[in-house]
């Protein structure tokens, strides 16, 4: 990725350009120390006067009133917040007629920046104060004051927090006045521009230490650059919070969320005091010291997927190599391509006004749609749809280009959402809920509506990135999340009527990916690849995980690698100086998943004694557990040496009927009140009092016993036992006052158990006996 610049022979300015803004994808005004505001039309070239200013006014910011507010599209963004050196802002419309004039500061007003939805503007000044003020320039109150001017502020994603600069520190204010100040030093000179972005929550910081750097919303530092020439005075995000922009003295960078840099740019410009973006993230703009205006647009993006690597060449062009014969195609566009996702066999890309895709065995018919208003700014692809992301809300299309759904819920905003908080799977969407993070939505790719009894899924802290995986039946579909403290957990989206068991897999994971094709998940953690080959063992036999891992040392990776993607074997990770290091997993655990998926446990076993790998004998016998096919999971695991698990097994295998069979089965699980439950509704009351009695629960085997009127006598005749066996005394009030009333007679309870045992596999043998008969009628 790069940036192709474009600067006019002879500046249009005669003075420093101090501010410029987009008014939509073509248009931009700039504002001068001499005193003019400057049209420039990017599709004709052209550039005119707006106005000139009285000359008492040099202008020092400049920030468009918001153009869509909560996906509504709003009349009123012709007009823009104008500060300048009097102490004064000016509300301007878009001929360049200063609607108001508003005294706000002594000495310069250094920043003016309007909300997300425009229903406040913030304006911080050489005085030191912080001030925010009504749409129409009415003073609502002062936010802070300190002795050292402001040079920079920006509003928190969800406008409810400020931060500003103060000399060498950084300050986040929340507007509500009893909540935590977070304050930090940031440089080792002073701070002259900040940025945050609505989409990744992320801070960029720049200055006059010729550094910048990337923190996260508590202030902890993600990035450092190293030191520059000259000090960094301006900086910008990219609306997606993919990239972002730096400019300083004749240098322009670009650089990865991550903080690494893409390209490096060095034009005549002067010093570059302000940088903006257009809304499409296309195109980028910068103020230049000597009177310039500098144009960059973004090119050179590359997407792999499997053989084929795309690269966007120009504005509407793209190329297509397939690396296996060296096969080049170009696909042409009519307008500039905004998004583009490469994945499953197609290519989406969207324009400003068209999305078109591509099958990968033919690039030359692609299917072409219509896009509603809107920027797309997210494009998530799945194995039989694609999940498209504006302004106003969540579409899903087929890959035929017909519109299948979209999911709505209260209080949604589609211009923030992720990629690390949305996920989409063939049957299931799952988004995380932005007014609450602990919250996760989840709706039916196909209707759109929310799932199950329409709760979502609550989780204990706050959640930073979700992932559903990709294969297997839906009603087995599972979601991986990753909370603030980097734990990583696994749930079932689709429960019927259980209570949701929210499993932790590992802790320190920094990112992660399922695979596309099976049901294996790929994790960052500490330092090292994790590849959990089965995750849903957690849920047949948790002490079977640590044994399904694999995992791969980060001496092949360096500082903070991510996970781009995990396609068949192969992992691809960004390292932390933005190189790409691949990664290859065996082939064998997914093999054994479409084995698994198949029922063909013959060949499941065949390849595990094959490959003679303990991890894949341990997912064998979580798959067979969960199957319930219990020869299977014997011998898998007495090849991993779990005898007592060998030795259950066949304690499963001897029980007189079905039902006991799978109350036994919960029981290996964990589930012992489903197992419990089963029992009771089959009628076996003694089997369930004697899975109490195991498990030493003896006030609810009592219980039970009162309950239905049985087996009183076994219950106290086991306690007894195992008193005795402890030389203790008996201290249960309710035991003693039982014991009074019932005499224990070891013959009998066990000539009773006898009989219970022959008449359930009386019972069970009839059962079978009814069935065969009207099979064979």
């Amino acid at each position: 990725m790069r940036l192709k610049t474009s600067l006019l022979q002879e500046p249009k300015h005669k003075e420093l350009v101090s501010c410029v803004g987009w008014t939509s994808a073509d248009e931009l005004y700039s504002c001068s120390e001499d005193h003019q505001i400057l049209k420039w039309n990017l599709l004709t070239s052209e550039t005119n006067l707006v106005v000139k200013l009285p000359d008492d006014i040099y202008p020092i910011d400049l920030h468009w009133f918001p153009k869509t507010v909560g996906g509504k599209k709003q009349n009123q963004s012709e007009i823009f917040v104008l500060t300048s050196t009097d102490g004064k802002f000016h509300l301007t419309s878009k001929i360049g007629r200063v609607e108001k004039s508003v005294e706000a500061h002594k000495g310069a007003v250094l920043a003016g920046r309007w909300n997300y939805d425009g229903t406040a503007l913030i304006t911080a000044g050489e005085d030191g104060q912080i001030k925010i003020w009504s749409k129409s320039g009415m003073l609502r109150s002062t936010l802070a004051s300190q002795g050292s001017p402001v040079y920079s502020v920006a509003w928190g994603p969800d406008s409810d927090r400020i931060l500003y600069t103060s000399g060498r520190q950084l300050v986040i204010k929340p507007l509500q006045p009893s909540a935590k100040v977070i304050q930090w030093k940031a440089h080792d000179g002073v701070v002259l521009k900040v940025d945050w972005n609505s989409v990744n929550d992320l801070i960029l910081s720049g200055g006059e230490d010729c550094k910048y750097k990337v923190w996260d919303s508590f202030g902890r530092v993600l990035y450092s650059s190293s030191s520059h020439d000259y000090p960094v005075t301006s900086l910008s995000w990219a609306p997606d919070g993919e990239v972002f922009a730096v400019g300083s003295f004749n240098t322009l960078r670009l650089c990865d969320k991550t903080g690494w840099s893409y390209a490096l740019e060095k034009p005549n410009t002067g010093s570059v005091f302000s940088l903006a973006w257009s809304a499409d993230g296309t195109q980028l703009a910068g103020a230049c010291g000597n009177g310039h205006v500098i144009f960059a647009h973004v090119v050179q993006q590359h997407w792999e997927w499997k053989n084929f690597v795309i690269t966007l060449t120009k504005r509407r062009t793209m190329q297509v190599r397939n690396v296996m014969n060296d096969a080049v195609d170009v696909l042409e566009f009519r307008d500039r391509v905004i998004k583009t996702s490469l994945a499953y066999g197609h290519l989406v890309v969207a324009t400003s006004l068209q999305c078109y895709v591509y099958n990968s065995r033919n690039w030359n018919t692609p299917l072409i749609f219509d896009l509603k208003e809107g920027t797309v700014s997210l494009i998530l692809q799945a194995e039989k749809h694609l999940l498209l992301v504006d302004g106003a809300g969540l579409y899903v299309f087929s890959y035929e280009g017909r519109l299948i759904s979209s999911p709505k819920f209260p209080g949604m905003r589609a211009d923030i959402l992720n990629a690390q908080g949305v996920s989409l799977s063939y049957d299931t969407i799952g988004i995380r809920d932005k007014s609450d993070e602990k919250v996760i939505l989840l709706f039916d790719a196909l209707s759109g509506k929310a799932l199950g009894d329409g709760k979502p899924l609550t989780h204990k802290l706050e959640v930073v990135e979700i992932a559903l995986d990709q294969s297997g039946p839906s009603n087995e579909r599972k979601i991986a999340l990753i909370d603030k403290n980097r734990d990583l957990y696994v749930t079932s989206v689709r429960h019927l009527g259980r209570e949701t068991k929210i499993c932790k897999l590992g802790s320190m994971v920094h990112s992660m990916a399922w695979n596309d094709a099976a049901n294996i998940l790929c994790g960052i953690q500490d330092n090292q690849l994790t590849v959990w080959y089965y995750p849903s063992v957690v849920f047949t036999d948790k002490e079977l995980l640590p044994k399904t891992l694999l995992i791969k040392d980060g001496s092949e990776f360096s500082r903070a690698p991510h996970i781009l993607s995990y396609v068949g074997t192969k992992v691809t990770l960004r390292q932390g100086d933005g190189s790409l290091v691949y990664s290859n997993i065996p082939p064998y655990p997914a093999l054994l998943h479409e084995y698994s998926a198949s029922a063909r446990w013959e060949d499941a076993l065949r390849l595990c004694r094959f490959a003679k790998d303990q991890s894949l004998w341990a997912c064998l016998a979580g798959m067979a557990m969960a199957h319930r096919e219990l020869t299977t999971a014997e011998m898998a695991y007495a090849a991993i040496g779990e005898l007592p698990r060998v030795q259950y097994i066949n304690f499963i295998k001897e029980q007189p009927s079905k039902e006991s069979s799978l109350a036994h089965m919960l029981m290996f699980s964990g589930q012992v009140q489903e197992a419990e439950a089963t029992l009771l509704q089959a009628g076996l009351i003694y089997q369930a009092i004697r899975v109490n009695i195991d498990l030493f629960n003896w006030e609810r085997a009592l219980e039970l016993a009162v309950k239905h009127k049985t087996h009183v006598d076994t219950v106290l005749a086991y306690r007894g036992k195992f008193l005795q066996k402890f030389g203790r005394k008996e201290t249960n009030k309710r035991f003693l006052q039982y014991s009074e009333g019932v005499e224990v007679d070891w013959e009998k309870v066990q000539a009773k158990i006898e009989m219970e045992l022959s008449n359930e596999r009386e019972k069970a043998a009839n059962t079978s006996v009814r069935s065969s008969v009207a099979s064979r009628r």
